[in-house]
């Protein structure tokens, strides 16, 4: 994913998410390392209720732009939720799951987007 075309639906996402309170929000392009996605977006959330908030309004988001995840895990626990649209995967974590799974870490070898390259306007301390 390297034009902006193709950023756009990650963009969606990553605003959705936002809207919806989302913090410490960060997209990994990954396609250089990984063979089943090109971006993962990776989220914070409160509580499990605002994962749950947060991964539906991304769905609803991206349904208005034609987009439906190819599956989605986690809706029974909803402390982490994973949204996988094929070119692009979604995680929303609670913030003790983020940490205890530590993605962040894991792909932290891979082009990082931050808020400015998504989109959104969050602000630095969150």
């Amino acid at each position: 994913m390297t034009n902006s075309d193709s950023r756009l639906p990650v963009q969606t996402a990553a605003q959705a998410a936002f809207e919806k309170k989302a913090f410490q929000i960060v997209a990994f392009e990954v396609s250089s390392l990984t063979s089943y996605t090109d971006t993962l977006l990776i989220c914070s959330a409160a509580s499990d209720r605002q994962v749950a908030a947060i991964s539906d309004w991304i769905q609803r988001e991206l349904r208005d732009t034609g987009r439906r995840p190819l599956h989605v895990e986690g809706e029974k626990r909803a402390d982490w939720m994973l949204l996988d649209y094929g070119d692009f995967v979604v995680h929303v974590f609670t913030e003790e799951r983020r940490a205890y799974y530590g993605l962040d870490g894991l792909w932290g070898d891979a082009p990082k987007l931050g808020a400015d390259a998504l989109g959104i306007q969050e602000s630095p301390t969150t």
